[in-house]
């Protein structure tokens, strides 16, 4: 069976929807399915380490640079796809993919989306794709937590298949050991305002080891709000053990992890936090806010790790009770890594993978040509969706910005004179 999947990739990108992809490919090729990876690139493919590493190990992916607009994706994800026909095609997280799935399915290829967080976009994307109109309707799709796949079963979908399928974690065969005179906290993922509140949680990191005797404080990670993160760390944890430790690959970041005693998250929202899932299956105790998508499953208050009210009094109180109870953090740790063993690992979701797959082909019939449309005819760009849809200019559209940027040209000459 072949299988396609929609990516982005960027030199800098350490978001858990390729480390799952790097997690589960391998995986699902020992079971027999054949993936291809059609990549989405803001920079030439071969600086891009999801591209890389996925060609290393044998998959075929290729991959269009920074296309701009919308419709050109579309028409090259068509290209790609009548090229080499898979037997499911999955958008994944790509807007433009999602769209091609309209032409796609109507060759009888079923097609696969994914809901991976509690946020406006994956909401544009059920109104489009899952209640739109029929034509742009998936065949499928899956919600990495059972918080999101019961909101959309809340607004009764037709003729779309709803699963909850986690993103997995690879269960590794050492464990962290309890805390001796220092406790050491943790965070990884991307370091970004929005959701992650990475200044707030940095912020709380330099409290909680200015304020516990016998804690220290690293963050691992990349993203637009890096410089912040150095800054209050240089001001707030001057003197404290807080240290920023860069961006680490996600194979090699459990090793890391591995050196820690708990992994911290104080997000606004979630879906099912990978990042999260490898720490706990690494044996890490969890303390995260109470966001209502994944944190629920994965973090049982006082029984696979503690739950927060805020950034600060809270946070504060829950790592000074592990700091100063080992027999505490020792349950956690084994509850946290149990819970990830038996429900999350990578080789289960995998298998419920395989279970969609062979449910979705046992329905289709024999497949048509792909035709790909001299002209692509779009709805209306959702709201929820403008930051991702960046549309072909009209004729007028195109006429008008150069006629402005003419205009500038000319005002410029002649103020010069």
């Amino acid at each position: 069976m072949k299988v396609a999947f929609c990516a982005h990739d960027r030199p800098d990108y350490v978001g858990g929807p390729n480390a799952g992809l790097k997690r589960l490919l391998p995986i699902l090729r020992s079971l027999g399915i054949q993936s291809r990876v059609l990549f989405i690139t803001d920079t030439a493919p071969e600086k891009c380490p999801t591209v890389l590493a996925l060609r290393q190990q044998g998959f075929d992916c290729p991959a269009i640079q920074n296309p701009l607009y919308t419709e050109k994706t579309i028409r090259w994800i068509l290209g790609e796809v009548k090229k080499d026909p898979p037997d499911i095609f999955i958008p994944n997280l790509v807007l433009p993919a999602f769209y091609a799935a309209k032409w796609i399915k109507k060759a009888g290829i079923p097609t696969v989306g994914v809901m991976r967080s509690d946020e406006d976009f994956y909401y544009g994307l059920l109104d489009e794709f899952v209640y739109g109109e029929e034509e742009y309707r998936l065949s499928a799709l899956i919600c990495v937590s059972k918080f999101l796949r019961q909101s959309v079963l809340n607004r009764k979908p037709e003729k779309v298949i709803i699963k909850q399928i986690p993103s997995g974690s690879v269960i590794p065969k050492l464990s962290a050991r309890p805390p001796a005179d220092k406790l050491k906290i943790v965070y990884t993922g991307r370091l970004v305002e929005e959701q992650k509140r990475i200044s707030d949680l940095t912020f709380a990191f330099c409290r909680a080891v200015s304020e516990v005797p016998g804690t220290e404080a690293t963050i691992y990670g990349d993203g637009p709000s890096t410089p912040a993160v150095r800054e209050i760390i240089e001001q707030e944890g001057k003197g404290l053990f807080v240290s920023y430790a860069g961006r680490v690959d996600s194979d090699a970041i459990q090793q890391h992890l591995l050196e820690h005693h708990v992994v911290v998250l104080l997000s606004d929202y979630e879906g099912l936090p990978g990042s999260f899932m490898e720490a706990m299956a690494c044996g890490l105790v969890p303390v995260s806010l109470n966001t209502r998508s994944g944190i629920p499953e994965l973090v049982i208050d006082g029984v696979t790790g503690l739950l927060v009210n805020d950034r600060g009094d809270d946070f504060v109180s829950a790592i000074r009770k592990l700091k100063n109870d080992t027999e505490l953090w020792q349950r956690l740790s084994l509850s946290a890594r149990n819970k990830i063993e038996k429900e999350y690992s990578v080789e289960l979701c995998a298998e419920k993978w395989m279970e969609l797959f062979q449910e979705l082909k046992s329905g289709v019939k024999p497949y048509l040509n792909i035709s790909i449309p001299l002209r692509i005819v779009l709805p209306p760009v959702h709201s929820g969706l403008a930051k991702e849809d960046n549309r072909t200019p009209s004729l007028l559209l195109k006429i008008l910005r150069i006629s402005r940027k003419y205009a500038g040209k000319v005002k410029r000459r002649i103020l010069q004179k």
